[in-house]
């Protein structure tokens, strides 16, 4: 048998005012999240914080701590409320200054009488910060420790992600099975699927309902990283839906 790949984390954070307020609906998490299932990362946190230095620098540290990796989105542009660089620059307890590297691509966009005080605060990078280049509006996020700093706007921050995507470390991917609960409502099965994971502690399982065309749908989700696992759960499962809908026609 090969050696079984390690399990990585991430967490999310997501910087902004505009996020808290509603104003701006966020976007990146769940592409972040669907990237993350589909290169085997774990997302196991996300937190959105103000536009606050010192709630920026509590979070960062809280989840580099905890987490293979860190992904933040958002305050990294020209504006003054534009602090995650700072913010991340403090957490790590490193200076923060003007990078030659970013004013130079800075320039092949920006005329250089254009390139003001506002837009070179894009160019501020914290020390011994790599560069996260997107090719959507050329300035860069940043890679530093085991946190990437990346920009709010979703197609920014997507560029961003593919600049990474081959230099992040990965594990096992996640194997995901979804089984209609075919009118078996909650109430009747959630004994038994609570046995089910129990007896399964190596998976996830969930139930989640939705109301579709004016009827409740229910669904249950096994998730897990070995393969014989699943199915055993699956097995378990359907076999208890069977089970039930046997006993209700026989009411």
């Amino acid at each position: 048998m090969g050696k079984a790949k390690k399990t990585i984390t991430a967490a999310v954070l997501v910087i902004g005012d505009e996020i808290l307020s509603g104003r701006t609906k966020d976007k990146n998490i769940g592409y972040i999240a669907d990237f993350c299932t589909n290169v085997g990362i774990d997302l196991a946190e996300v937190r959105i914080v103000p536009d606050v230095e010192d709630e920026i620098v509590a979070a960062v540290n809280a989840l580099r701590s905890r987490y293979t990796y860190v992904f933040t989105t958002g305050g990294i542009g020209p504006t003054h409320d534009d602090i995650t660089a700072d913010a991340i620059a403090k957490a790590f307890g490193v200076g923060i200054s003007e990078n030659p590297e970013v004013i130079g691509m800075l320039l092949t966009r920006i005329k250089p009488e254009d390139l003001n005080a506002a837009r070179r605060r894009m160019a501020r990078i914290p020390h011994g910060a790599q560069l996260v280049k997107n090719r959507v509006s050329t300035a860069p996020g940043f890679w530093i420790g085991n946190v990437i700093v990346m920009a709010g706007v979703p197609s920014i921050m997507q560029s961003m992600m593919d600049a990474v995507a081959d230099k992040l470390e990965t594990g096992a991917k996640m194997i995901i099975e979804t089984i209609d609960a075919g009118g078996v409502p909650e109430g009747a099965y959630a004994a038994g699927l609570g046995e089910i994971a129990a007896a399964q502690g190596e998976l996830s399982i969930g139930s989640y309902p939705s109301f579709l065309d004016g009827k409740f749908r229910n669904q249950i989700v096994v998730r897990g990283k070995d393969a014989g696992a699943v199915a055993m759960g699956v097995d378990r499962v359907e076999a208890l839906l069977k089970s039930l809908r046997a006993a209700h026609k026989g009411l």
